[in-house]
């Protein structure tokens, strides 16, 4: 296996690695053709270039597959044709579902290129047993059936919106794999007050709280921490809040006498202490 491999979305937002075994000319951006486990897809290209040494974490390196080609006209009309059979298969879906209690929403169709397997995106609260579903679905389609529950941040990558700064959604663009975002993050970067306007359309943490987490780590380091103690007008006075933007100290004191000082000033007055 050579040690560079091609890193793919596909049409579902999931994420592939392939090998580059026939040295095909391709590109980021690209769509290709690759193989499955049962048969071939289509997918995007992201990365022509990953290093198999680091995603070993993710995957078994040791047993992939291959880019087969890139797309060719041929293949451009039967994606068309592809998406005609899965708005088709949408609405069969639901006619049917109306016979079971189930209390689940239908999120996205998805064929394989071959039409070797066909997936129903869908949320529902807690799980559901579809197992009697799945073979009329199997049935009715004549083709391997797969149900996958959903969260939500993936209905949001897979449905697309924009967010509360103005832009599409990052899950919808340009972020591949979601990091893992806690309410620490809001802390540090002083957005722990209010959870609704730190959270997604997808009902979790923002996930542009991770991109600035390092930056807030490291200029915090020259803030004092909250609830610390320093004295400031014959007042014992604690740190309740800090503004990294404006280099902002804010204090109070027991009887709820607010200070706001310069973080130089509070470092002077700080120093001063101990020296005493």
């Amino acid at each position: 296996m050579e040690n560079a491999l091609v890193e793919v979305e596909y049409r579902n937002g999931r994420i592939g690695y392939f090998t580059n075994a026939d040295s095909l000319n391709i590109e980021p951006d690209s769509w290709v053709i690759v193989q499955v486990d049962r048969g071939v897809d289509i997918a995007r290209v992201i990365n022509t270039q990953v290093e198999a040494e680091s995603i070993v974490d993710k995957i078994d390196t040791t047993d992939l597959l291959k880019v087969v080609r890139s797309l060719t006209e041929e293949d451009d009309q039967k994606l068309i044709e592809l998406e005609e059979k899965e708005d088709e298969a949408h609405r069969k879906f639901m006619e049917l579902v109306v016979k079971y209690p189930f209390d689940m929403k239908l999120i996205k169709t998805n064929y394989q290129f071959d039409l070797n397997k066909l997936t129903f995106f869908f949320t529902a609260d807690g799980r559901v047993d579809f197992r009697e579903f799945v073979r009329e679905l199997a049935s009715n389609f004549r083709t391997r059936i797969e149900l996958h529950q959903t969260t939500g941040r993936d209905v949001a990558k897979q449905l697309g919106g924009i967010g509360m700064c103005g832009k599409n959604y990052c899950c919808a663009t340009f972020l591949r794999q979601f990091s893992q975002i806690t309410i620490k993050m809001a802390k540090d970067q002083n957005l722990s007050g209010n959870l609704s306007k730190i959270s997604g359309p997808c009902g979790r943490l923002l996930c542009c709280l991770h991109y600035e987490e390092n930056y807030y780590m490291e200029i915090s380091r020259d803030f004092p921490e909250v609830g610390e103690e320093i004295f400031y007008n014959d007042m014992k006075m604690y740190v309740y809040k800090n503004d990294f933007y404006n280099k902002k100290v804010h204090l109070t004191s027991e009887d709820q006498v607010s200070e706001v000082i310069d973080l130089k000033q509070y470092h002077k007055l700080s120093k001063r202490r101990f020296n005493k």
